[in-house]
């Protein structure tokens, strides 16, 4: 109804600027009124500003295409062919205007043409309050009164049609008949509508007699018998009225009713609680909040009970309870230049989404969520940088959840300390020496969600400080080779390390061993440093074809070769590690004082390694005579990142050479991505029974000393491909039919593009494309390992996609298959009509332990968003 209170002050606007405008014609002298005909330039009147308090205070101007005529005998005056009448940045038009000075009267109207063709309906215009048409409007600018016939008023959405208004001389208007929807059809052929078959409008409010809906020129049998609307200047509070229904499993229920408070025109806040027959219930807060061209953001939070079964049993007497929080931040980039404050908070117990009538699958699938707050800054001219963030982590179906409170980082971009900034011509090898800098500290906490807020959890959190220095040197050799140098240089600062002991317990059966940790607090360091350098170069191998639509084939090797030194920081004078009785016999194991910490200590051994690895690119060219862009010649990937990569430890008592890795990528179409990887064990793999278990390990013998490969332990190839129509090729254009000539008036004040943009924010989730007729997504992973004891499997399928069985009707889905349980995944429907003003949505899981299905017939417009029917079954109800 906010729509309607623009209307009456249009009109109010409208009849004042008219009555102005009629005074000035009386107050112009005759001589500067001319009769004009269709062939004489449009005659302009103007009236300059007046200054007394109480008069017009800008320049009016009146206009008309056709002629204008004063009659002096009966003292009227006559605007004809769109006439127009302008008061600052406010206009009238109308093809015929009508001044009547002897009774005080004006009266504006379209007019007929030699065709028969109705045009000029008066128009107000106002860029505060939009545009105003009507039939016809009276008015009499002595006793302010006046009436408007078959009104038309379009703002944000609402339309105002049909019926008669009366302006009285309070300012009071009164209506009678007129129509409010949201349907941008011309009246009357708007597919819905709330008739108000009387009413007052006054600055502050509304009050209203009987109304009632139609729907499709039908008269629904269900009328409001009065209405009261008050009609606040500024953002008011108000009571949120509830949605009253029946969930099979929880019973009766009024739900989301509350209480809305406007604090000010930049923070709002929304109380919202639910209770349902059974003893459940729920509550949620709201609040949005923004300060132009700083920051805005909002936050959500909700807590719910609910009863599960029937009375008396333990599911019942225990009930599910849940919670969620989500809070967002954004600060705009020019606010504060180098500094940035940020959040994205998502955080809620397991069983927040699952047991909330209504969850999407979307919603019901997820299984992480992920937060964040975070600070940082740049200092201008200078290469330090700070940022500290609280992250949150969790996994919905194990509940495990990890917390970072806080982490920071402060570092300083790699300079050269030798280099001049007035330094003319290459650089020496001194001056290509650079060196950075970069500190990270963490409290961590990984725990689960049941016992996030307990004592015990607490005490496990992980504290640590990590400091590293990165000098390195890199400079070509032999023209065609990078050889690059480094040495790292890394200390950790610890507040707590660990002490362990044997202890040997009897048993009825024998002794078990077993180890004892103590946690001994204080502050350690740990440090460690290493060297290494690499070389690498590239080498490239071309094929030329003279024939044929291939041109050319390329390949594209990258080999590298590096080495690396790492002293052995597990001698006693380090301090870093210590030893224990591992077993009954006396045998000693050496253990890390800083095991389990948070970055780890220092290596235990002296490494001195070469690394290795070569990676491949192949692609073709070939002639294209579509592709108009690179002079028919087209370039396509065969195989990209093809690589092989690993390393051989030469001080290394046994096993020296380590895991090979490798993997690739390559693009069969611009829609088909293919990628695969793995590692290969090169040893021989060993099983052994010990205490009635089988064990495994590698010895130190190659496999194909025995004639054979290495052995595959990991593979993993997925792929993922996607079509639609118009990857095809084909133009494909909106299905909507053309609008006929009546509704041009109402096309241009609400396009399709700005319904689709309200229905966006009001349900991203439901917003449908038609414009594109079909998509269709498929992704396949495949997963193998192998352990030497153990081998797994694991393949996955899913897919989903839309189509249009009409250019009114689309169907969505989501599914997927896993070969493992030889079972379909979750799989969902939504069904989509478009009613032009209305839409209804269907949502189906027709099997699993989500089965459940929604139906929603609801206006678009979010104006009405309340007016919809709606059944749903949730999952959880068994009937």
């Amino acid at each position: 109804m906010k729509f309607t209170y623009i209307f009456f002050t249009c009109a109010l606007l409208f009849v004042n600027i008219v009555s102005k405008a009629n005074v000035l014609y009386q107050q112009d002298t005759i001589k500067n009124i001319a009769v004009a005909d269709s062939t004489i330039t449009p005659k302009t009147d103007t009236l300059k500003k007046n200054s007394k308090k109480g008069e017009i205070t800008d320049v009016i101007k009146a206009v008309a295409s056709d002629s204008s005529f004063y009659d002096v005998k009966n003292n009227m005056m006559y605007l004809y062919g769109n006439g127009r009448i302008t008061y600052g940045d406010k206009e009238i038009d109308a093809g015929y205007i009508k001044i009547n000075y002897k009774d005080n009267t004006i009266f504006a109207k379209g007019i007929t043409d030699s065709l028969g063709r109705f045009s000029g309906l008066p128009i107000f215009k106002d860029p505060s309050q939009g545009a105003l048409t009507a039939d016809s409007v009276f008015y009499n600018f002595k006793t302010s009164k006046g009436k408007i016939f078959q009104v038309y008023s379009e703002q944000d959405g609402g339309y105002i049609t049909g019926g008669k208004i009366k302006k009285q001389v309070n300012n009071e208007v009164h209506l009678k008949d007129v129509t409010y929807s949201t349907c941008n059809l011309p009246s009357p052929h708007q597919h819905f509508g709330i008739i108000i078959t009387k009413g007052i409008a006054t600055e502050n409010q509304i009050v209203t007699g009987p109304a009632y809906m139609v729907i499709e020129d039908v008269p629904l049998p269900f009328i409001i018998p009065f209405g009261f609307f008050p009609k606040p200047n500024k953002r008011a509070s108000g009571i949120l009225l509830p949605q009253v229904g029946e969930d099979p499993t929880l019973g009766f229920f009024l739900r989301d009713f509350g209480y809305y408070i406007g604090l000010n025109d930049f923070w709002d806040l929304t109380l919202k609680g639910g209770v349902f027959s059974k003893g459940s219930y729920e509550a949620n807060v709201a609040s949005r909040y923004t300060k132009r061209y700083k920051y805005n953001g909002n936050i959500f939070f909700s807590y719910s009970s609910r009863k599960f079964g029937v009375e008396g049993t333990e599911e019942f007497e225990n009930p599910t309870k849940d919670f969620q929080i989500r809070w967002s931040h954004t600060q705009n980039a020019n606010a504060r230049p180098g500094t940035n404050f940020g959040a994205s908070v998502n955080a809620s117990t397991r069983g927040a989404f699952r047991n909330l009538p209504g969850s999407s699958y979307q919603q019901i699938v997820q299984n992480q969520l992920s937060s964040s707050i975070s600070y940082s800054k740049n200092w201008a001219n200078s290469p330090f940088s700070l940022s500290t963030a609280l992250t949150h982590s969790q996994d919905l179906t194990s509940g495990l959840v990890s917390l970072n409170l806080p982490s920071l980082n402060f570092s300083m971009t790699t300079l050269n300390p030798f280099d001049s900034k007035d330094r003319i011509g290459e650089q020496k090898w001194f001056q290509r020496i650079a060196v950075g800098y970069a500190l990270q500290a963490d409290n961590q906490l990984n725990t689960i969600d049941s016992l996030l807020f307990r004592s015990e959890s607490l005490s496990k959190v992980r504290s640590g400080v990590q400091h590293n220095i990165p000098i390195s040197m890199s400079s070509k050799v032999l023209k065609y080779f990078q050889f690059s140098q480094n040495i790292n240089y890394s200390e950790k600062w610890y507040f707590q390390t660990i002490r362990k002991s044997y202890l040997a317990r009897p048993t009825p059966t024998g002794t078990i061993d077993s180890i004892a940790i103590d946690t001994i607090p204080g502050f350690r360091r740990a440090s460690e440093y290493s060297v290494g350098g690499s070389l690498n170069t590239k080498i490239y191998g071309i094929v030329n074809f003279k024939k044929g639509n291939l041109m050319a084939i390329r390949h594209v090797l990258t080999p590298n070769v590096g080495f690396s030194y790492r002293p052995d920081f597990g001698q006693a004078k380090y301090g870093y590690y210590d030893s224990l009785q591992s077993n009954q016999f006396g045998a000693r194991t050496a253990y890390s004082i800083f095991e389990n910490s948070l970055y780890g200590g220092p290596g235990n051994g002296k490494s001195a390694a070469i690394n290795f690895g070569l990676e491949n690119n192949i692609e073709i060219k070939v002639r294209d005579s579509k592709d108009t862009t690179n002079n028919g010649v087209k370039k396509i990937p065969i195989l990209q990142g093809l690589s092989i990569n690993g390393s051989y430890n030469f001080v290394a008592d046994s096993l020296k050479l380590s895991q090979l890795s490798f993997g690739g990528r390559t693009f069969f179409t611009e829609k088909l991505g293919v990628s695969f990887s793995g590692s290969l064990n090169p040893y021989v793999f060993l099983t052994e029974i010990e205490s009635g278990r089988v064990i495994g390990r590698n010895i130190d013998r190659y496999t194909w000393q025995d004639g054979k490969l290495p052995t595959l332990t990991n593979f993993n190839f997925s792929f993922d491909y996607s079509l639609n129509s118009n990857s095809l090729g084909k133009n494909n254009k909106s299905n909507n039919p053309p609008g006929n000539d009546n509704s041009d008036l109402f096309n241009r004040v609400n396009s399709q593009q700005a319904a689709q943009l309200q229905q966006i924010n009001r349900n991203a989730n439901a917003f449908v494309d038609f414009s594109i007729p079909w998509n269709l997504s498929f992704f396949y992973n495949f997963n193998y390992s192998n352990s030497g004891l153990t081998k797994a499997l694991i393949q996955t399928l899913s897919a989903n996609g839309d189509f249009n069985l009409t250019p009114k009707w689309k169907v969505q889905f989501n599914t997927g298959y896993d070969f493992n349980n030889k079972a379909i995944s979750l799989t969902s429907f939504s069904i989509y009509r478009d009613l032009h003003c209305w839409d209804m949505s269907v949502s189906w899981i027709p099997f699993g332990p989500f089965q459940s299905y929604s139906v929603d017939l609801r206006v678009k417009s979010s104006i009405l968003q309340d007016l919809k029917l709606s059944k749903r079954r949730n999952f959880y109800n068994q009937f």
